[in-house]
């Protein structure tokens, strides 16, 4: 008979990172629909990203259980630049950092495959995603800019994100661009 470890041992435990399979995508469809600051698309939509954008995004798996994820992929028009579209964990994971070191991977992959900007677009709300965004700026020595990508109007039948725009409304989005970046070495960034 198995028992679930006890959060003390579970923290203890490293997660496994890969690539997303398909089978993810309804874990993934709920962890974003838990997660407040996120806009919840349909599992549709994650089903089809974890087929077509598997490379460029990341989950965290603890004994096979997907336990946190993020989705991104590299712009169409500025493929030097990585957007992450999505980050999320499930609550009570237990796992200290999971967000920053799951961004971490992510961040040092797309910068392998030739990143020298990373970009998020993030509610102003969303203090625990901009604390990650800024230690990635550090982690690299890189500088952070800041600029609305798109108004809160843009988005007329959005939902309540607990945030200013109140019911029915959403958000503006802020455009957090991390860059310029080089590889880094065991030490920090390339010189």
């Amino acid at each position: 008979m198995t028992t679930a470890s006890p959060p003390a041992e579970r923290a203890r435990v490293r997660p496994r990172y890969r690539t997303p399979r398909i089978e993810d995508a309804p874990a993934l469809w709920r962890m974003a629909e838990q997660t407040d600051e996120l806009d919840t698309n349909s599992p549709y939509h994650y089903a089809l990203w974890c087929r077509d954008f598997a490379e460029t995004s990341l989950v965290a798996t603890v004994d096979d259980e997907v336990v946190a994820f993020l989705t991104g992929y590299f712009r169409p028009d500025a493929p030097d630049t990585y957007l992450v579209w999505q980050e999320a964990a499930k609550p009570r994971h237990g796992i200290p950092m999971l967000g920053v070191q799951l961004f971490e991977r992510a961040a040092d992959r797309a910068v392998e495959k030739g990143a020298r900007y990373i970009e998020a677009t993030v509610s102003a709300t969303n203090k625990s995603i901009i604390m990650v965004l800024k230690k990635c700026a550090k982690r690299y020595k890189a500088e952070v800019a800041t600029s609305v990508l798109f108004p809160a109007d843009l988005f007329p039948d959005g939902g309540d994100h607990g945030d200013p725009a109140g019911p029915g409304g959403h958000h503006e989005e802020v455009l957090y661009r991390i860059g310029p970046l080089t590889p880094r070495t065991p030490d920090g960034p390339a010189g």
